[in-house]
């Protein structure tokens, strides 16, 4: 089995978490602390859209804004000689936005069943709004947010659609997991898929398990 599918998918989960993990928690914090509801609402769908749409329209979308005659592409490729479009970059960048919105939601989610009461203690204190976060808000949602985390590592390392769409299917370049189980499929291969699939459903397996033990330990602290 070649192995540079499986070595690629981990090293653009493994960039793309550290990006989507502060860009979600930061996005989950702002829009938690907006007044208005109707910007909350705005706001929460646009950051949320990549999950509901399909993957190849989020790709589309992608190609438009980083292709090589994009632009952003043409400022890439002019002032840092990168090539975004069908490189392994462009890997990282579809795993970040297609991930993007579990890390979010999940934060988000976990932000609001923080009470309120401690929020105001802090202010009252006389704590900032970024010292309220990291010594109040985050470690009271930190099983929350460590799943959201969970979620959307595993998300990125199975991302197909957009993927496709603006990295393309290069053979030890930007072919991830589950573009080489497409290709062997699709090649007749299928033993060689069997081996891949095998593969992501172990990684999975493990993530659903990280889950599920953080649950079991968030809820025998509080109990």
């Amino acid at each position: 089995m070649d192995w540079s599918p499986v070595l690629i998918s981990m090293r653009t989960a493994i960039v793309s978490i550290f990006f989507t993990f502060f860009l979600g928690l930061l996005a989950a914090w702002f829009v938690v602390r907006l007044k208005s509801n109707v910007a909350k609402v705005i706001l929460d769908g646009i950051l949320t859209l990549p999950l509901v749409l399909p993957p190849t329209v989020v790709g589309f979308f992608l190609l438009y804004i980083f292709g090589v005659k994009r632009p952003i592409g043409m400022f890439f490729i002019n002032y840092f000689g990168i090539k975004i479009a069908f490189s392994w970059y462009a890997t990282v960048i579809a795993a970040v936005v297609m991930s993007f919105p579990l890390m979010y939601r999940n934060a988000k989610g976990a932000f609001e069943q923080v009470d309120s009461n401690l929020l105001d203690a802090g202010r009252t204190l006389g704590m900032s709004e970024f010292k309220i976060l990291y010594k109040i808000l985050l470690p009271n949602a930190l099983p929350g947010v460590i799943s959201g985390g969970v979620l959307a590592f595993a998300r990125g390392l199975g991302e197909f659609g957009a993927t496709a769409m603006i990295a393309g299917n290069i053979a030890g370049k930007t072919r991830t997991l589950p573009m080489a189980v497409y290709s062997e499929v699709a090649a007749g291969n299928m033993d060689k898929a069997y081996q891949y699939v095998i593969v992501i459903v172990c990684i999975a397996f493990i993530a659903v398990f990280i889950m599920d033990a953080i649950s079991i330990y968030n809820e025998r602290k509080w109990h």
